[in-house]
């Protein structure tokens, strides 16, 4: 867009007496625009005196009534719906132009260039100081943090006195500056990601992106160069959710400089008003603390119409991802766990079932807080309930796992039966006893080998005695009972006794003992 001529502020100069050379060379104008105004006022007795009180754009169409003429001829852009429509994903300047040439086509109207679409834009955004709104697009990120300061004086034991810190989380959008906060007990993996989702849920949709900061629980490496590495857990997170997880630069707070704002804000409306609270469990702090959320996203802006939850409402909430079907569940993740004989795996004391053609293989477990979800090269086999915590020994077995026929040229439990009763009946007995109490016959496969392996160390002989120690006092042996059998020399009656400090009498010392005697000579 061609810059209007300052036809007052020549005039002006002008009746300063400054030359026509001098004006151009000291307001930087060109030497043919100042001779024009000057030409111009001589040829139609234009004074200073004309012109003081005029505005600038009344003088400039005093001098070029038909340039003026020729500019007005435009159709006006409704620059408002341009402002709106610019907070928009995907929506920019060329596209809106094109837009508005398509409807001056339509009414028969002229349009104006592009040049002059954008200059005409930025002036007026500039006019109305509504520049802040182009920074950021509706829907396209959130940020979130940790704010600084604990909460109030924390968590109180009404009966101890014992306190505990609450922390507090913190979410916003950039374009609406809507915020959430959440107070936790404490900043580790899964309460970061709890929160997300808490975030998401409050908001009823998810952002394009959402960034946060280096912190330990979301990004296990960003290198100057090269890609960033998150955790498993925060980046199943992202793509649960369809959100990229956009880690901000190291020492760049910047880039995400509505977090830091919102800390910030944070300490006034939350943390300072609860300064003095004490706290009888967490469901007082999050209740105190949704109360401020409330009263903040209410608070009209300042420098702007309307307030967060305005704005949300009838800008940003529909231009948010809708969530999915499932809730996210948070969960943990254990690598490197070996599937056994009996096609399960070990997680807390209690077994799990994966199908048997896993066997001998390494999974990786996901362990929700419901669910615990059983992985090989990425590809998830099995998911069962998880087990309470105070379940031990406990076996979730899916009979789709099973096989026809559990086929191993090691041991299979002909095999294992016919070892045991090489060693002995007593042996024979006790393994036939440990595949009675299995649900099927593959559990019984290693408690059934932890015992007859006792003979490598131990001896056949040894071992068989310990059986038939243990049977008539126990009913079902294990291998640990037997194994302290035969530590404490319990198999052998032969082996000679001595007297405890308790009374009665104990194994004595076996092999080749010198004794006091021989030192004392």
């Amino acid at each position: 867009m061609a810059r209007k001529i300052r036809a007052k502020l020549i005039m002006e100069l002008r009746e300063q007496g400054l030359s026509r050379r001098m004006i151009a060379k000291t307001r930087r104008m060109s030497m043919e625009s100042v001779c024009e105004v000057f030409d111009i006022a001589a040829e139609r007795n234009i004074g200073w005196g004309d012109v003081r009180e005029m505005a600038d754009d009344e003088v400039y169409r005093l001098f070029y009534p038909e340039r003026h003429v020729r500019e007005s001829a435009f159709e006006e852009p409704d620059w408002e719906y341009v402002h709106k429509e610019m907070a928009r994903v995907g929506v920019n300047l060329r596209l809106l132009h094109d837009e508005y040439r398509e409807r001056c086509r339509r009414t028969g109207k002229v349009a104006m260039g592009y040049t002059k679409f954008c200059g005409d834009y930025g002036g007026w955004t500039v006019a109305n100081s509504l520049t802040k709104r182009i920074e950021h697009r509706a829907g396209q990120s959130c940020e979130v943090d940790w704010s600084g300061p604990t909460l109030g004086r924390g968590l109180v034991d009404p009966i101890t006195g014992e306190a505990s810190k609450v922390y507090l989380f913190v979410g916003v959008l950039p374009f609406s500056q809507k915020a959430y906060f959440e107070p936790t007990l404490d900043m580790r993996e899964r309460t970061w990601l709890r929160c997300h989702v808490h975030m998401y849920e409050f908001w009823g949709g998810v952002p394009e992106r959402t960034v946060c900061d280096n912190l330990k629980t979301g990004v296990t490496k960003h290198p100057r160069e090269g890609e960033i590495v998150l955790n498993d857990a925060y980046e199943a997170l992202g793509e649960h959710y369809m959100t990229a997880i956009m880690p901000a630069q190291v020492r760049k707070p910047k880039q995400k400089a509505s977090a830091e704002g919102t800390v910030r804000d944070a300490a006034t409306w939350v943390i300072a008003q609860l300064r003095d609270r004490a706290f009888a469990d967490l469901d007082e702090a999050v209740l105190a603390v949704r109360e401020c959320n409330a009263a903040y996203n209410a608070h009209p802006f300042q420098k702007r119409e309307g307030s967060r939850d305005s704005v949300f409402a009838e800008v940003e909430a529909a231009e948010l991802r809708p969530l999915p079907d499932v809730r996210y569940d948070v969960a943990e993740w254990v690598y490197n766990r070996s599937v056994n004989l009996d096609f399960h795996v070990v997680y807390a004391k209690n077994r799990y079932s994966v199908p048997h053609r896993y066997v001998g293989r390494k999974v990786d477990l996901r362990v929700g807080e419901s669910t615990l979800s059983i992985y090989h090269a990425g590809e998830r086999i099995a998911t069962h309930r998880l087990l309470p915590s105070y379940v031990k020994n406990g076996y979730s077995t899916d009979e789709a796992h099973m096989p026809e026929a559990f086929l191993r040229p090691e041991w299979d439990d002909a095999r294992i039966r016919g070892w045991a009763k090489k060693i002995g009946p007593s042996c024979a007995a006790v393994v036939d006893r440990i595949f009675d109490r299995a649900k099927v016959k593959e559990q019984a496969y290693n408690p059934s080998l932890s015992v007859l392996n006792l003979s490598k160390k131990y001896g056949e002989e040894r071992l068989e005695a310990a059986c038939a120690h243990a049977l008539p006092r126990l009913g079902s042996p294990r291998y640990r009972h037997l194994k302290a059998i035969l530590d404490s020399n319990l198999d052998d009656p032969a082996a000679p006794m001595r007297e405890k400090p308790g009374g009665g009498q104990e194994p004595g010392p076996r092999g080749h003992v010198r004794g006091a005697d021989y030192y004392r000579e």
